[in-house]
């Protein structure tokens, strides 16, 4: 059980969230034994935790998959055991597309597989620009009218694109139907992965035929002149129906504004009536402009109770194993996101920060795990309990506990 001691009432404020997706982790060798957050240079996300609550929140309940879809609605308050019906369709609502009642969403990775192995989930991280015409062409072959409906492609961001099933009265797909994420299975077999239950027939013949209709295509070509990973074939996962969640002011009585390169965590914000802000410069990658990301979220201070800035590079870097650029993401989000915001918040009057991540991915695994992540709040109303930094171990010996990650929101704002 949670202690809310530390949280006094405070009736008007300006609140920021904070995500370095993936961020908590384990001790490393290569750290010196520390973690990624413990081993980073990081002076403002700990004096958020020196001056505010360091605790802990469980985000993704079993037995639902450890990701962003599930873990970002429990930390944006939402009970994903009750909302949640699948990730693609939070990524419809960020692309602008529309779903009707009997229809499916279905997330479309282009990837690298080789010898039968996920050698590459993101098909080498392969650009916007190279993905459109790789899936127009996927989408001109296995594309149009099925058995039940019609299949339509979407492109979206890199490696990242939508598969819909306009359904004429019920898509093939169920509750049961199950998929896996490939960036879940990093360089292991694929057999043994992919779709089962209802509909999972019609996705691994889509995938199958999609090998022969990338195969030639020039941009491929290119990519291996260039000495990168060819797409080979998509991968089709995280199918679900559009989802009904009450819009957030409603709900908590904030006007949000969210802050993502990503499609998924946009989505998310959308359909909970956030205004999405997109930042020029931020690619969801390593490389990511984290700079305009904290201009661009101090800019929508004045407008907004809330401002939430998403940013994906610590996971990433886990999914890559690299622990070296792991701390470094984590060095710059707090240099250019946190910082700048811990300077403009008290302009504004009243304010709290919330740092956390949505879940963790360890570099071990190179993949999203259960179990708690650590968050450190501070600000207007937030008595310090003397806890030194914001990380793991910190967070592990807190007495500020949430089983239940979504009960987390009511705290921060209250």
């Amino acid at each position: 059980m949670a202690d809310a001691s530390p949280i006094a009432y405070t009736p008007r404020m300006k609140y920021v969230i904070v995500i370095p997706d993936g961020c908590a982790d384990e001790p490393q060798d290569s750290l010196g034994g520390k973690t990624p957050l413990q081993a980073a240079r990081k002076p403002h996300m700990d004096r958020v935790a020196q001056t505010g609550v360091v605790g802990r929140s469980n985000n993704v309940p079993a037995p639902l998959t450890p990701a962003s879809d599930v873990a970002t609605l429990s930390l944006f308050g939402y009970d994903p055991l009750v909302v949640y019906t699948g990730r693609a369709p939070l990524e419809t609502a960020a692309m602008g597309i529309p779903l009707g009642p009997n229809d499916w969403a279905v997330r479309c990775n282009l990837v690298n597989v080789e010898n039968g192995e996920m050698r590459d989930f993101t098909a080498g991280h392969i650009t916007s620009e190279e993905g459109r015409p790789l899936l127009e062409v996927v989408g001109a072959a296995l594309g149009g009218p099925v058995p039940g409906g019609r299949l339509e492609f979407h492109p979206g961001v890199s490696y990242r694109n939508i598969l819909v099933f306009r359904a004429d009265k019920s898509a093939p797909f169920a509750a049961d139907t199950k998929t896996q994420p490939p960036h879940d299975i990093p360089d292991k077999p694929i057999a043994a992965h992919l779709p089962q239950g209802p509909g999972s027939d019609l996705l691994c013949n889509l995938m199958e035929r999609s090998c022969s209709i990338l195969a030639e295509h020039p941009v491929n070509k290119a990519r291996i002149a260039k000495g990168k990973r060819p797409a080979s074939q998509i991968w089709l996962w995280g199918q679900g129906r559009v989802p009904t969640l009450q819009p957030f002011a409603e709900k908590y009585g904030k006007r949000g504004a969210i802050l993502s390169a990503v499609d998924l965590v946009r989505g998310v914000g959308v359909l909970l009536g956030w205004k999405r802000i997109d930042v020029p410069g931020a690619t969801g990658y390593l490389d990511t402009d984290y700079a305009a990301k904290g201009r661009y979220a101090v800019a929508a201070l004045p407008d907004y109770d809330l401002v939430c800035v998403h940013v994906e590079a610590p996971d990433e870097a886990s999914h890559e194993g690299k622990a070296d650029e792991k701390v470094k993401a984590l060095e710059r989000i707090d240099e250019h996101i946190v910082g700048p915001l811990l300077e403009a918040l008290p302009k504004h009057g009243d304010w709290r920060i919330l740092v956390s991540p949505d879940h963790r991915t360890p570099l071990r695994t190179r993949a999203h795990a259960y179990g708690a992540v650590p968050f450190a709040i501070a600000g207007t109303g937030i008595a310090s309990k003397g806890q030194p930094s914001y990380d793991e171990v910190v967070a592990e010996r807190s007495d500020l506990a949430f089983e239940k990650g979504y009960e987390l929101m009511r705290l921060f704002l209250k």
